[in-house]
């Protein structure tokens, strides 16, 4: 059990150690927490975030994650703040990650009520549960988005699926998963391209720099779709700083600067 505080919450998560560590086909990596997910998830849902203080992100944004593993910790940090939260992953870690989602769960109290002679009405307020991510299986390399446009819909109440930012920390370790995973990317951000009043969908990617190879790899493949611009340092917190081995870039889709 990993307790940390993140974005003013107290966490308990548990991870799976020893799924990391077996040969199960398709990949582990989901199954513990890595060292930028915590910073990534304090940085992009503190207030003095640029995506909150610009209303990039706001009350009524949908956020959807990739790779969100058995932890959810952005998903918790940042819920709270937006209107709607999807995680998403491949299948294998929505076992832990469901228990982390319960174990977590925060409430939020209404009003203090007054003492009163009246009695209570059904409208009175009462405590509610806060907003938690939802999570969705995605496998990049094998299922389509096609499903989304519906769940997106009733989400929002809306005919028009729109996701406002997609986020992905620490997704990126082999070439292999560089095709699928800007593929994925894509096809998120088209979902809202069909109407002219959607703003684009912007892509948020945390990665920690392991090997240079896979890094130019991923930029080559992701700058062919996207216009891409990396946070600089001055909008940062500290543990996210140049010389940190953390990187985190943003992307619009080149197709929304050609309409």
């Amino acid at each position: 059990m990993l307790d940390i505080e993140v974005a003013g919450r107290n966490l308990s998560i548990m991870q799976s150690p020893a799924l990391l560590s077996s040969d199960r086909a398709g990949g582990t990596t989901g199954a513990v927490v890595w060292k930028i997910t915590p910073l990534f998830a304090d940085w992009i849902a503190s207030p003095q975030s640029f995506f909150l203080r610009t209303a990039v992100i706001d009350t009524q944004s949908t956020v959807l994650e990739l790779g969100c593993g058995v932890s959810g910790i952005v998903g918790f940090a940042l819920a709270p703040r937006i209107g709607s939260y999807l995680a998403t992953d491949q299948d294998y870690v929505s076992k832990i990650l469901r228990l982390n989602l319960e174990n977590n769960m925060i409430e939020i109290k209404g009003p203090k009520e007054h003492r009163s002679t009246k009695k209570k009405t059904s409208s009175s307020p009462a405590s509610r549960k806060a907003p938690n991510p939802k999570f969705l299986a995605l496998d990049w390399e094998t299922d389509a988005v096609g499903s989304l446009p519906a769940l997106l819909a009733s989400e929002k109440d809306s005919k028009e699926p729109k996701i406002d930012v997609v986020l992905a920390c620490d997704c990126i370790y082999n070439e292999s998963l560089i095709g699928p995973f800007v593929r994925t990317c894509e096809d998120l951000c088209r979902l809202a391209g069909a109407s002219p009043t959607n703003k684009p969908t912007i892509c948020v990617i945390a990665q920690q720099l392991r090997s240079p190879g896979v890094f130019e790899a991923w930029l080559t493949a992701f700058m062919r779709s996207f216009r891409v611009w990396r946070v600089p340092d001055t909008l940062l917190s500290d543990g996210l700083k140049e010389n940190s081995g953390f990187v985190i870039h943003i992307g619009v889709l080149r197709s929304h600067f050609e309409k």
